[in-house]
């Protein structure tokens, strides 16, 4: 039984339990011939979880003394299979035929949202990967939203490092660092405004959205959907730097950055509704597609084989970490930052097989404070689809908790209506949607270390 303490989350508990008839079409989102979902939050006011769980600074570790991108991670779960990238062959089209899969593990129906985990374990044979959907929504095109932005900054710096400059460098006399950050954080960070849509524009307007969409498949993921794509932009205005070019801090090289006025100056943008676009835009992607390009990141270090071109360690670094930011303010930057509290919850709710009021405490003491969740978040009402949404795209690192637990996470959920509300419900919905996929991936039982 929920208690109801505010009407709106009433309604939302009456809306989600009746058929979402409104999405018909395959390109609408989380089609479901499942009619209903519960929610429960032990009535939790939809704005009271909006402010302290959606949009809530980031929940920091106790131990940051060690900027690692490489988890120690065990052998995984007990009698499931799991495959390295030597043998999936990831190099060749349609690997997706041959990792190792379960598409319906996740119980949580497409009513709730969509889901793909891609589990690690360390075998003998090197780094293994098993990956897990609900109701095969793995490969079903959405809009990502700013969980996208990780993308565009990678690709910029892939790019420039064909040209000697990388990630610890300053773009005019701001650091990458302050940007990345600021992009994650959604606020001033360091000598960045906190303008989020201006700095990813930017980025994607570096790299060129040609190339930025051949990453996902020919020079890069090799993925088989050949509708994913990095077309769009995340605003008019776009940041500027006080000067055209990259500064290495550690090579003392300067490139040249030709800069676009607007996105739609790129020969590779499309409109949001192009001719080929569809109701999923310029810029659809899965969440395979999603959780791909991030598990490849974490992994940089312990697979060279699926690295992105051109991209070092210290690029990841400085991705995951904001290393060589400039604000003197706080200790680590990038991915870090990342701001909402809703998938740390979830983890700790199935650490704990129970509602929990201090997560990072129940993190801090399972791993010994080492943990590590590097997220970025993306959500927005959608006039083309009627609906508002949310996208969680996270790598996770639970040191010696089950003898260490390491996985990406990609998760989306649409709530049908117009107007910013629904962004609120569809977080709710994102919530319920963690909360269960957490549990059934971090209970299973595990091979002995």
């Amino acid at each position: 039984m929920i208690k109801c303490v505010s009407k709106p989350f009433c309604t939302l508990v009456v809306m989600l339990c009746v058929v979402q008839s409104g999405f018909s079409s395959a390109d609408n989102i989380n089609n479901s011939d499942k009619s209903s979902m519960d929610v429960d939050y032990q009535g939790i006011a939809l704005e009271s979880f909006y402010k302290n769980v959606m949009t809530a600074e980031p929940v920091l570790p106790a131990d940051l003394s060690d900027n690692f991108v490489s988890c120690p991670v065990g052998q995984g779960v007990q009698n499931a299979q799991f495959k390295t990238s030597k043998q999936v062959d990831y190099q060749k089209q349609n690997w997706e035929q041959r990792i190792a899969s379960d598409w319906d593990y996740f119980t949580a129906p497409k009513s709730t949202g969509r889901v793909l985990a891609i589990d690690f374990a360390q075998k003998k044979q090197g780094l293994g990967y098993r990956y897990l959907a609900n109701e095969h929504s793995y490969d079903e095109l959405y809009e990502p939203w700013s969980s996208s932005k990780i993308m565009a900054f990678t690709a910029a710096v892939a790019k420039a490092r064909t040209q000697g400059i990388g990630a610890l460098s300053l773009a005019g006399d701001i650091p990458l660092a302050d940007l990345i950050t600021s992009i994650n954080s959604y606020e001033a960070f360091g000598k960045a405004d906190g303008n989020s849509n201006a700095i990813a524009t930017y980025f994607l307007n570096m790299v060129g959205r040609d190339e930025a969409s051949a990453l996902f498949h020919d020079k890069w993921l090799k993925l088989a959907n050949a509708d994913v794509r990095f077309r769009g932009a995340y605003a008019l205005k776009v940041f500027s730097p006080s000067s055209p070019y990259w500064f290495d801090m550690n090579s003392a090289q300067k490139i040249a950055v030709a800069e676009l006025a607007k996105g739609s100056d790129d020969k590779g943008y499309q409109a949001y509704r192009c001719d080929s676009c569809g109701l999923t835009g310029n810029k659809p992607m899965t969440t395979l597609a999603q959780a791909e390009w991030l598990k490849r990141l974490a992994s940089h270090e312990r697979v060279a084989s699926t690295r992105q071109p051109n991209l070092t360690s210290q690029d990841v670094e400085v991705l995951f970490y904001g290393t060589g930011h400039s604000d003197l303010q706080h200790k680590v930057g990038g991915m870090t930052q990342g701001i909402s509290r809703m998938l740390i919850d979830a983890i700790a709710k199935a650490l704990s097989n129970q509602d929990v009021t201090n997560s990072k405490k129940v993190l801090d003491d399972a791993t010994d404070g080492k943990w590590r969740i590097w997220q970025k978040i993306g959500w927005g009402p959608s006039e083309t689809r009627g609906a508002g949404e949310n996208v969680v795209l996270a790598h996770v690192c639970l040191p010696t908790y089950q003898g260490g637990r390491e996985f990406t996470i990609a998760a989306q959920t649409a709530y049908p209506g117009e107007g910013e509300m629904t962004v609120r419900y569809a977080g709710l919905k994102m919530q319920s949607l963690l909360d269960s996929s957490m549990q059934q991936l971090l209970t299973a039982k595990l091979k002995a270390n």
